[in-house]
């Protein structure tokens, strides 16, 4: 049989290339006459590293380079963090497959080994989230909150450099990482509610290119598709991103979901929260049912506020 060379788009840091290379083994290990090779992408997002991203605006910071580069043919498929993914695909591209879901929470990673609650008062912790800084200030008003940007390897060495007393990183690629022996504390939805479809991989592939799907269909995890479908479609309604103080999960089990979401201020004074359950084949019903609740609760104000 004839050999097939595929070829996957990923940014260059070393989250991105550990989850590209993930998908390549899993691919290499199926098919014996399949060789993956990786191509790196830079995107707009690694470009700027001294601005925090919601200053930057737009949508799409770390995918729209790759996507031109799926567009345009010179790559199969693309490897995304589903958090990354903005709402609107162009029209040529599809969320063919996500992989089941990586630990979803936020993780505490403390200089001095504190947890949440035990952090001195004052203290410094470094994210570049508003979903983040704004739950944690609802949780912890007295805390100081400052901009932290780089991969992850730049962010745990500002950390041990001393320039923050903590900071809030997703668990997920510290698990992929190995570096689950830094973490401090996996914090609760209870209190930082986590990101759309944070924890969980995505592969984008173009509509009409039928064969490469048969190379990665089963790699598809049924219940962690229909909880992050819930969680984008939540998003969506709230005309939402990634750089906006908006949290949802969803977990599905035995065929059934349940979603959560807010939105938060960000001083996070505010915070309007609800969630909905269902049958899990409803996912995009109610995550967007969930997300017109919270407008009419009083979220579209703040979102006003923000996009304003």
């Amino acid at each position: 049989m004839q050999s097939r060379i595929i070829v996957i788009g990923s940014r260059g840091s070393q989250l991105a290339l550990w989850q590209a290379n993930w998908v390549k083994s899993q691919i290499e290990n199926r098919y014996d006459n399949v060789k993956v090779d990786i191509q790196i992408i830079r995107t707009s997002g690694d470009k700027i590293q001294d601005v925090p991203l919601a200053k930057v605006g737009g949508k799409g910071l770390f995918v729209k380079e790759i996507e031109e580069a799926l567009m345009a043919k010179e790559i199969d498929i693309a490897v995304h963090s589903m958090k990354d993914v903005p709402m609107k695909l162009p029209r040529e591209l599809q969320i063919a497959v996500i992989t089941e879901r990586e630990n979803p929470l936020d993780a505490l990673i403390s200089r001095e080994g504190n947890k949440l609650n035990d952090l001195p008062h004052g203290a410094t912790i470094g994210t570049s989230s508003l979903r983040r800084s704004s739950q944690l200030l609802n949780h912890r008003p007295d805390l100081r909150i400052e901009t932290l940007r780089g991969n992850l390897d730049t962010r745990m060495r500002k950390l041990d450099e001393g320039q923050f007393d903590a900071i809030l990183l997703a668990a997920a690629g510290l698990n992929r990482l190995g570096w689950e022996n830094r973490i401090t504390e996996r914090i609760p939805p209870e209190i930082l509610l986590p990101a759309m479809g944070q924890g969980a991989l995505g592969i984008e592939t173009r509509k009409h290119d039928p064969g490469i799907l048969q190379f990665i269909c089963d790699m598809d995890h049924e219940e962690t598709h229909s909880a992050v479908d819930a969680e984008r479609a939540f998003v969506d309604t709230l005309d939402g991103g990634c750089q906006v103080p908006i949290g949802t999960y969803a977990t599905v089990t035995d065929g059934k979901i349940n979603v959560r979401g807010l939105v938060a201020s960000l001083d996070g004074k505010t915070i309007y929260k609800s969630e909905k359950s269902g049958l899990a084949h409803d996912a995009v019903r109610l995550g967007r049912a969930l997300g017109k609740d919270l407008l009419q609760m009083g979220a579209a104000i703040i979102l006003s506020e923000i996009h304003g």
